[in-house]
């Protein structure tokens, strides 16, 4: 039985609230690196211990994710996971405060040219993502380093506050926020980014009302966004799957997946479905890899373990 999104709430908020956030800046933009990271490791102790149903949500996702591990191991998870959600925060946080050449020092590249390649295309790229990583930051980092038009797709904050900063953040780089009002019309606005070029960045791990399709993902029957491959389908344009990882030295790994092409001899369900399982299938690879870097903060697949919240959450890049 499926859980209701509409009716479930991020459990995270008290991590994202127009206050919370709000501070987060001011600090980080006054205290040294090394100070914030501080500061962030206790909160996160203290988040881990008394946001119980954040905590429980986060264990039982990582029960499905890492069926192998035993309570202990999957309680140091959970904590890894607020940790490693503070230390994107609040490097995402810094970059306002850095000149392009650091920024782009911060970045270790993988696979370079093969955002590249399919520009060449002349049907611009979708870039499709999870909410896992620094996605805010890989935004950013590849604007910077890039010089690429970006345009970032998705649903308005719970919080103002939080929703305005961010945009603020994002304005501040040059890169645009598309916000989803009727799916048909941003389906168009979408389709002519696109068609002119551009790279557009969606996350399709969490889905929102009617716009969702099943996918197995973890073993599991799990509701995606549909839209990301539907717009690719629409504008015959790639989805390339993007992941920023932050390393030991506090580098981020920017790692783009498999490209995944419209199919052009399935009928146009079919292809959405195909494409958005290969998308999920790939997410699940870097998911294993790194568990601790997928921030779901709620029971994801519902009751019996995890499904996604998602009422007035963007979708960040």
């Amino acid at each position: 039985m499926r859980t209701d999104l509409s009716r479930v709430r991020w459990d995270a908020g008290a991590l994202n609230n127009g206050l919370i956030f709000g501070a987060t800046c001011y600090g980080v933009a006054r205290l040294p690196p090394a100070c914030s990271y501080a500061i962030g490791h206790v909160g996160t102790w203290l988040a881990y211990r008394l946001i119980r149903r954040g905590t429980d949500a986060i264990i039982g996702n990582l029960r499905v994710v890492c069926p192998e591990a035993d309570e202990r191991q999957l309680r140091h998870l959970a904590l890894s996971t607020y940790r490693s959600y503070a230390r994107d925060t609040i490097d995402f946080i810094r970059t306002l405060d850095m000149d392009h050449a650091a920024i782009a020092r911060m970045v270790v590249r993988e696979q370079g040219s093969r955002l590249d390649d399919l520009l060449a295309r002349g049907k611009g790229v979708l870039l499709v993502g999870g909410h896992f990583g620094n996605w805010e930051f890989g935004g950013i980092a590849l604007r910077v380093i890039t010089g690429h038009r970006i345009t970032v797709v998705g649903k308005p904050e719970p919080s103002p506050t939080v929703g305005d900063l961010r945009r603020r953040m994002r304005d501040a780089f040059g890169i645009e926020t598309v916000e989803v009002g009727q799916m048909l019309d941003t389906a168009l606005r979408l389709r002519g980014l696109l068609a002119a070029g551009g790279v557009v960045a969606m996350l399709a791990d969490r889905y929102l009302a009617r716009d969702a399709i099943d996918v197995t993902f973890f073993g599991r029957q799990t509701r995606f966004l549909r839209s990301p491959a539907m717009v690719a389908q629409l504008s015959d344009a790639p989805l390339l799957p993007a992941f920023v990882l932050r390393q030991r030295d506090g580098r981020y790994l920017a790692r783009f997946g498999d490209p995944i092409l419209p199919g052009s001899a399935e009928p146009g369900e079919s292809s959405v479905r195909s494409m958005t399982q290969q998308f999920a299938t790939q997410l699940e690879m870097q998911i294993r890899e790194h568990p601790e870097f997928w921030y779901q903060f709620y029971p994801y697949w519902g009751a019996d373990a995890p499904t996604p919240p998602l009422r007035g959450e963007r979708f960040q890049v």
